[in-house]
């Protein structure tokens, strides 16, 4: 194998793999990146035997094809550092890589390729085509809410639910809940829980990305293609909850109030908060809401938010850091915050609108 390479396409193709690469490196070869070469491309592939990303970039000269693997950080680390618009030649001799400039060479260990892991999932036949912008603003504004390592494992993921022409996802850590979906052309029909790192992966593919996205799924894995790459995961096996169940109806009092000033009052006030629980709270009247918080140093903060509020008068507190990372994935400049009584959730939402839809529990105060 030999070939030569511009370093600003090794390097974009790098970038693409880490995220992917098994940190903990439970097998040694989960820490390398396949890298192969053919007539027309070279391509990367990197596994943590969960999830799998595969991307090609192109060649300045090919004089001999193959295939290896290396250390996907050090091949990354070398080449990035090259000055850049400088041409790269890889070759592989000796079960060596080598890495060679204009003023330096480098060689780096590899493992056989035989040995790299093959991700053996099948996916959906015909993939869901859904414009990649879409697909990532439908990730973004409710990834932030799933679970982190909690024990019930179904929550450590985005669950998406396809029908009735809409892609619907949810997540919640039991805490919080985010409800968003985009309208789709296709007669799709599946329900399933993508892992959270496979979600946050998807994000940054997904992140700039002009034109579709495809998306391939099944009860077990899903295949997403976009541009040059190609990303499989595997899905979490487990029933995610009843989140209809959880989203308080009725009758409520309604507080309306510009994101971008609450956001600013909330970060002024929650200063001064409990840095264990961040509670602020919130006592509701006619002309608008008062927000105050304090802490066990007995330091104090209140600030009145004007704003337009029908309803009874009410005293409730949130966890302020979940308000905030609300009000942050907000597409309009105002909010619906919809209070169904001082010891139940609250519902958030756009004004004349259902998604995004957030649904946040109250502290006890």
């Amino acid at each position: 194998m030999e070939i030569n390479v511009k370093k600003e396409d090794i390097v974009s193709a790098l970038n693409i793999t880490l995220g992917v690469v098994e940190k903990r490196q439970t097998l040694p070869i989960l820490a390398n990146v396949l890298f192969e070469v053919d007539e027309n491309s070279f391509k990367l592939t990197a596994t943590d035997l969960e999830s799998e990303v595969t991307t090609r970039g192109s060649l300045l000269d090919m004089k001999s094809v193959g295939k290896i693997t290396t250390s996907a950080k050090k091949f990354n680390e070398l080449c990035r550092l090259i000055p850049d618009g400088e041409e790269i030649n890889l070759s592989l001799k000796s079960d060596k890589l080598n890495i060679k400039t204009k003023n330096g060479k480098y060689s780096l260990s590899t493992l056989p390729s035989s040995d790299f892991p093959i991700f053996d999932i099948e996916s959906g036949d015909n993939p869901l085509v859904i414009p990649a912008k879409d697909l990532q603003e439908l990730i973004k504004n409710t990834s932030f809410a799933m679970g982190n390592q909690d024990w019930r494992h179904y929550l450590n993921g985005l669950f998406i639910s396809i029908g009735n022409g809409q892609i619907t996802a949810v997540s919640t850590d039991a805490h919080r809940l985010a409800v968003a979906n985009i309208p789709i052309n296709s007669d799709h029909s599946f329900s399933g829980i993508i892992p959270r790192k496979s979600i946050n992966e998807m994000a940054k593919f997904l992140s700039d990305q002009p034109g579709n996205a495809e998306l391939k799924i099944n009860d077990s894995s899903l295949e997403l293609a976009v541009g040059n790459l190609i990303f499989k995961s595997k899905l979490i096996d487990g029933k995610f909850p009843d989140y209809q169940q959880v989203i308080p109806s009725g009758e409520s009092s309604m507080l309306e109030i510009n994101v971008k000033d609450f956001s600013e009052t909330l970060s002024r006030v929650s200063v001064l908060s409990s840095e264990k629980y961040k509670g602020i709270r919130l006592i509701t009247s006619s002309d608008g809401v008062r927000i105050s918080a304090n802490n066990p140093e007995q330091e104090e903060a209140e600030e009145f938010f004007p704003a337009s509020y029908k309803g009874e008068d009410l005293d409730i507190a949130f966890n302020v850091t979940y308000l905030q990372e609300i009000m942050s994935h907000m597409q309009t400049d105002t909010c619906h915050i919809n209070f169904f009584g001082s010891d139940k959730s609250c519902l958030l939402t756009p004004p004349g609108g259902d998604s995004p839809k957030y649904v946040v529990m109250p502290l006890l105060i």
